[in-house]
């Protein structure tokens, strides 16, 4: 693996916000964040996205400087983070758990890291009627967090975080402990709020849908290292790795053999169901081993495709993802029309949008 195999696209105007340079943290002498470099710029929502483990979360403990880095550095517009308490960086975080206090009013909640600073009462009434404006939250001041929906204190959570004027907002994971209906509605709310603030969210998940939805910057991470960092749709569409393949969505990976093309441009594979041509990571060349990366909407039923025998049907609410078998591999296709374990058909991949890429 490498830390940076793909780059990031650009996000319009910004500068750069936050560097790190070979970022280490270890516990009981296991690297869990391997020496990274990364960039990240200003006013972009970059979301860190991997499985349990992986490092994601560590890192934005480092950033927030509640963890202290065993190696490398952290630099925040320009100044280093080495020795900065959590309280002096311009940087808030948004945590999972709301951490709103039971004891206080939203308001209270909401004005409490002013009141510390002692500000006057008018310029913190003020302020926290921003900043629940712009969580959409301004009539519920005088609730308190038992009160509200899990919805409602997350968006008390974020007013709380934004109220200081961040040059940086860290999120963890906020919208884990709500139902799909609302973290898809307050996606929606996290992305129009990151806009209209025009600060950097960094955002950890282990939900590509979320990460998707969210982000111009998606970082990929596994085993304490970046293993591509891209454009969500070039996550998607042009997976580095074979590890970023199967994470990201359905595919189904087959290994094979280059036999032409390769370096900068198509390849062609020998795989168990044929040579399929098609677009490649940058890098491979004629006698490299590598992996077929086939995801259920680049294949299709045709009458003169590869044999294949129906092994499994799903119904999936408005259409049916079915599993067939091909000289013991299978791949994956939606149908509009239920079909029959045993069925034969043939299946055709679409071989512009099938893609080759390396092994882990």
């Amino acid at each position: 693996m490498v830390n940076t195999p793909d780059r990031a696209p650009d996000v319009s105007g910004p500068g750069l916000l936050l560097s790190a340079r070979g970022l280490t943290k270890t516990y009981s002498g296991q690297r869990v964040v391997d020496g990274i470099d990364l960039d990240i710029p200003e006013r972009a929502f970059t979301t860190f996205l991997g499985p349990s483990g992986c490092g994601k979360t560590t890192i934005l403990r480092m950033i927030a400087g509640f963890e202290t880095p065993n190696a490398g550095s952290l630099v925040l517009d320009g100044r280093s983070l080495s020795g900065v308490p959590p309280e002096r960086r311009p940087v808030n975080t948004v945590f999972q758990s709301y951490a709103l206090f039971p004891h206080l009013t939203v308001f209270g909640n909401v004005a409490f890291s002013l009141t510390l600073r002692r500000q006057s009462n008018v310029d913190v009434a003020a302020r926290v009627r921003r900043a629940l404006d712009a969580v959409h939250m301004a009539e519920f001041g005088d609730r308190y967090p038992h009160q509200l929906s899990g919805g409602q204190q997350q968006r008390v959570a974020v007013a709380r975080a934004i109220i200081a004027e961040p040059h940086l907002l860290l999120l963890d994971e906020p919208l884990s402990a709500l139902d799909k209906k609302m973290r898809g509605h307050l996606q929606i709310e996290l992305k129009d709020l990151q806009r209209r603030l025009g600060i950097a969210f960094v955002y950890v998940t282990h939900d590509q849908e979320e990460a998707f939805a969210l982000s111009d910057i998606v970082v990929v991470m596994n085993k304490g290292r970046i293993v591509q960092k891209a454009a969500p749709l070039t996550i998607y569409a042009r997976p580095a790795t074979a590890f970023v393949a199967d994470f990201i969505g359905a595919a189904t990976l087959i290994p094979g053999d280059i036999i032409d093309g390769g370096a900068a441009g198509p390849a062609s594979i020998e795989t168990a169901i044929g040579i399929v041509q098609c677009p490649a990571v940058e890098g491979l060349s004629k006698g490299d081993k590598a992996m077929l990366a086939i995801r259920p909407e680049h294949v299709r039923t045709g009458a003169h495709g590869l044999k294949a025998t129906i092994r499994h049907v799903v119904f999936k609410g408005d259409r049916y993802l079915v599993e067939a078998e091909v000289n013991d591999v299978i791949l994956r296709f939606m149908s509009d029309s239920p079909l029959t374990s045993g069925e034969t058909v043939g299946l055709v991949v679409d071989q512009d949008r099938a893609f080759i890429t390396r092994i882990d």
